[in-house]
């Protein structure tokens, strides 16, 4: 007997040893967090005000840890105007309604058999659902109801969407997801999380920021999906309050053109959910890891803006918000394009789809910088070139 208390107790003390020595190196990224400077590129002054909330969010009505209200109130502390609740298979959401001057606007994220389904901006009650229904049934009632469906995470590697046919027909696609990041940095426990965990220690939003590492999976199957028919990118927070929403939410946003959404929004809550959902759904809304710094004054230009279409040869333009110091910003891009010389003029090459972002030099893990998506905006189709082009 005291020989097995001898062996219990040093395996106690290894463990305590271990997870003080884990403590002690999340703390040495603690430190230089505090001290993280954020945003990297200034607002711009005057520039229009451009609606801006939070996509994919859970709450007590399934496996988040605050109530729509305390999401409702954190959303307010960090300065957004709606926020997308997206409760697992919670097949009869609230209405609209405003909490704490916030737009709570409903949605749902289905189980199918296949992955996980967000759907929103249904006009009727959705019909026949049920949990692990058949992918397809699920994007056809969203569709019946008058929604927009959003593949979630569909190449997480835990729970990625598994069916080729339904994903063809989805129009949204979660291209940068907060949740999967977090995945993503668990695989790298040293590498990853713990300086993820350290840095959200000293400074919460640096946190959440340091775990933003794009995989090219992701952009690939997007833009694979995009070259038959137009596609929506979402970021996806995926929050459930564990890192805190309000961190979350700081970090990364979806932003309403303020020419389709002017701002403040609506009184009236159902009026103003159909205009922020209609303006999701449309492929003008853009994505920004808004630490980073605000996109008010951000354009791509070159294309019709309505369908986000333009031709082989022609060239499209990026116009950046304000004017960042030199080698702080990039524009990156994937698709049938190429980045011209002057580094913000992108020659369109072949027929498909091209994808093009703004990617910022913000503050790294421990020391120094590090690059990372900034300003996201929905893919660009390429069609056939055109007569004198």
């Amino acid at each position: 007997m005291s020989r097995v208390r001898t062996v219990v107790a040093k395996g106690v003390q290894g463990v305590l040893g271990l997870g003080l020595m884990l403590l002690g190196v999340a703390g040495l990224f603690a430190m230089p967090a505090s001290c993280a400077s954020y945003p990297v590129v200034p607002p711009v002054e005057g520039a229009p005000t451009w609606v801006r909330g939070a996509f994919h969010v859970h709450t007590t009505r399934s496996d988040g840890r605050g109530s729509p209200l305390e999401v409702a109130r954190a959303a307010k502390v960090a300065g957004l105007d709606f926020v997308v609740l997206t409760d697992h298979n919670d097949f009869a959401p609230p209405a609209p309604t405003w909490a704490e001057g916030v737009l709570l606007v409903p949605g749902v994220e289905i189980s199918t058999s296949s992955g996980h389904l967000v759907a929103f901006g249904m006009e009727r009650r959705l019909e026949g659902m049920r949990q692990w229904m058949p992918p397809g049934d699920a994007v056809k009632a969203v569709a019946a109801a008058g929604g927009t469906s959003v593949l979630a995470h569909p190449v997480q590697r835990r729970n990625p969407w598994k069916d080729a046919d339904s994903a063809r027909e989805v129009p949204g696609f979660e291209l940068y997801s907060a949740d999967t990041f977090f995945r993503q940095a668990v695989r790298s426990p040293v590498s990853r999380l713990l300086p993820a965990v350290g840095a959200y220690l000293g400074n919460p939003g640096h946190g959440v920021m340091v775990l933003v590492s794009p995989e090219p999976e992701p952009g690939e199957r997007f833009l694979e999906l995009t070259r038959e028919r137009p596609r929506i990118a979402f970021c996806a927070h995926d929050a459930h309050g564990l890192p805190s929403y309000e961190a979350v939410f700081e970090s990364m946003a979806m932003y309403l053109p303020p020419e389709r959404v002017p701002s403040p929004l609506p009184e009236d809550a159902r009026e103003a959910a159909a205009r922020v959902t209609r303006a999701l759904g449309s492929g003008q809304a853009l994505c920004s890891f808004r630490a980073l710094g605000e996109p008010a004054g951000f354009a791509l230009e070159g294309l019709d803006p309505e369908r986000r279409e333009a031709r082989v040869g022609e060239v499209l333009r990026v116009r950046l918000p304000g004017a960042p110091e030199e080698g702080s910003v990039r524009v990156e891009v994937w698709g049938e394009g190429r980045l011209q010389p002057d580094g913000r003029s992108v020659e369109l090459t072949g027929e498909g789809a091209v994808r093009v972002e703004v990617w910022a030099r913000g503050p790294g893990r421990f020391l120094g910088t590090e690059w990372r998506p900034w300003i996201v905006p929905s893919p660009v189709r390429v069609l056939p070139r055109g007569p004198g082009i």
